[in-house]
């Protein structure tokens, strides 16, 4: 099968479509025929071994996959035929720029009836994060106050629609060129960061969903018994004192596997709640021109890979 590995840390010349084994199933796996795999920013930290989780090179990139399963080893909680998507073996390589992905069945989800592959395999890094930092983490729920950091961003555009079917008051900031796109997904109230200290703004807030390492400062808009949710700051011990000591519940989020969640999400999905904005939608064999636009920070919404 093709897949995309890469032998060195570095730029997106590291990345390569090569031919490797189809991967064997275990007891409960599933083999996913992949139609499409969303990149990350994290894809692109490991890639450039900024952050390196999977170790030394060799390995493969990726994990949001939408497929269709090939097969299904002894006790799999789906057959053959059936369409799902997730984020297998995340924070573990789960290689999923590639053809084929083998995967714990309960790492997957059926995929929301309403979306396209390409559409779907967006979701699920991006969309369990959101949901368990504010929905497992934080509780949100009617009547909540939220402040959201890059509302327009791949996390936080789904954090908005998921605060706002979870029935909360959604303050977002944005930059000017993205009002209108964040309003459209139901924010209440849109703040340009660039123009605007959002400290001097807001105030008695329930929640804020921290995307981009700004905690101490959003720590002054939080109302007492708020929750500050954190997803880059989650391993921050110094941070989570100032938190707690200042009378208010910290929240770090490091994201993982959760079919439940993603039923919950596909759900809201086929409501028409929740919906993914795709930024781009590109071959596989163009995946160093998709880590390029993931990394340029221009983008609104998710780039996807599409894999057949």
């Amino acid at each position: 099968m093709r897949a995309v590995m890469q032998k060195n840390f570095g730029g997106t010349e590291v990345l390569e479509v090569v031919e490797v084994e189809k991967p064997e199933l275990l007891s409960g796996e599933v083999l996913v025929r992949v139609k499409a795999s969303a990149v990350n920013p994290v894809d692109v930290a490991v890639r450039s071994g900024a952050f390196p989780l999977l170790g030394q090179p060799p390995f493969g990139v990726g994990w949001d996959i939408s497929g269709v399963v090939e097969a299904a080893g002894p006790g799999a909680r789906y057959e053959i035929g059936e369409e799902v998507y997730g984020m297998p073996f995340f924070p573990r390589a789960a290689t999923g720029y590639a053809e084929y992905v083998a995967t714990p069945s309960r790492q997957m989800a059926r995929k929301p009836k309403s979306l396209s592959h390409v559409e779907a395999a967006a979701l699920p890094l991006a969309a369990l994060t959101a949901w368990q930092g504010l929905v497992d983490k934080a509780g949100i729920g009617e009547g909540n106050r939220v402040l959201i950091h890059r509302a327009a961003g791949g996390v936080g555009h789904l954090a908005v629609q998921i605060a706002k079917a979870r029935g909360a008051y959604v303050i977002a900031l944005a930059s000017a060129g993205k009002h209108d796109y964040v309003k459209g997904l139901g924010a209440d109230e849109v703040i340009d960061y660039r123009t605007t200290d959002f400290t001097e703004v807001v105030k008695d807030v329930d929640i804020v969903f921290d995307s981009v390492a700004d905690g101490a400062r959003s720590l002054r808009v939080l109302k007492p018994g708020g929750v500050l949710v954190t997803i880059l700051e989650h391993v921050n011990p110094e941070l989570e004192k100032t938190v707690k000591e200042a009378g208010r519940r910290f929240a770090g989020v490091s994201v993982e596997p959760d079919y439940w969640a993603l039923e919950q999400i596909a759900e809201l999905v086929d409501a028409g709640k929740v919906r993914p904005t795709i930024a781009a939608s590109l071959p596989l064999e163009e995946v160093g021109k998709a880590h390029e636009l993931v990394a340029s920070g221009d983008i609104v919404g998710k780039v996807v890979l599409t894999v057949e």
